[in-house]
C-alpha cells in the first residue's frame, strides 16, 4: 500500500488552511507528506506546492484533498489535474465525498467529471450572486467596501479649521469616515501644521 500525500489550498494570505490541514492529518496524512499553497487562487494553473505534491506521488500513492474545489475552479482544470495524478499511477481521494474516486476506471472517471462540473457550476452561481449583490448595492447607493478613499491635504486642513473652530475632533473624524487617531496622524503629517 502506498502513502497518502495531502494537499490544501487557500486563495488569499488572510485565510488559513488550518481546518484543511487538520482534516488531512485526521485522514492519516503525515505532516511530512502535506503540501499547502497559501494565497493561490483556484483559477491559476500554476501552484507550486500542488506541483510538488504531484511530483511526490509514486505508483500506489493517494493524493488526498478535503474538497474537490481545492483542485481548481473549472472542470477542465480538474480533469487535467486528475490525469496528472493518474499518470503517476496514483489515486485521488476527496474527503468530503466519503472516500476515493478512482479516476482510472470508466465509472470513476465519469463520477469525477460530473462532480467537477457541479463544483464549477456552484462557483459560477456564487459569482453570479456576488455580481448581482454588488449591482443592487451600487444602485441603492450603499457602501461597496474595498479600499477607503484617500483624503487630500486640503481636506485635512479643513478638518483642522473645524476642530480649531470648536467642533469635536471625534465628530470631524467620523464625518470624514476615519478614526480620530487616523485624523490626528494625518494632521501631524501635514506640512506647516504642528498641532491643534
Amino acid at each position: 500500500m502506498g502513502k497518502l500525500i495531502g494537499y490544501a489550498r487557500v486563495s488569499t494570505r488572510q485565510q488559513d488552511a488550518n481546518r484543511q490541514v487538520s482534516d488531512l492529518l485526521h485522514a492519516g496524512v503525515r505532516r511530512d507528506d502535506l503540501y499547502v499553497d497559501s494565497g493561490v487562487s483556484g483559477g491559476r494553473a500554476s501552484r507550486p506546492k500542488f506541483a510538488k505534491a504531484v511530483a511526490a506521488l509514486e505508483e500506489g500513492d493517494t493524493l488526498v484533498i478535503t474538497t474537490l474545489d481545492r483542485l481548481g475552479r473549472s472542470t477542465q482544470n480538474m480533469l487535467v489535474f486528475a490525469k496528472a495524478v493518474r499518470g503517476r499511477g496514483a489515486e485521488l481521494r476527496v474527503l468530503n465525498l466519503g472516500g476515493g474516486v478512482d479516476t482510472a476506471t470508466p465509472m470513476g472517471s465519469m463520477v469525477f467529471t460530473v462532480l467537477a462540473a457541479l463544483a464549477q457550476m456552484e462557483l459560477e452561481i456564487k459569482r453570479e450572486r456576488i455580481t448581482d449583490s454588488v449591482a443592487k448595492r451600487r444602485a441603492a447607493g450603499k457602501d461597496l467596501g474595498g479600499r477607503r478613499q484617500t483624503f487630500t491635504d486640503s481636506q485635512i486642513r479643513n478638518a483642522v479649521r473645524l476642530i480649531e473652530g470648536g467642533e469635536p475632533a471625534t465628530q470631524v473624524a467620523r464625518d470624514l469616515g476615519m478614526s480620530r487617531a487616523t485624523l490626528y496622524r494625518r494632521i501631524r503629517e501635514l506640512p506647516q501644521v504642528t498641532s491643534i
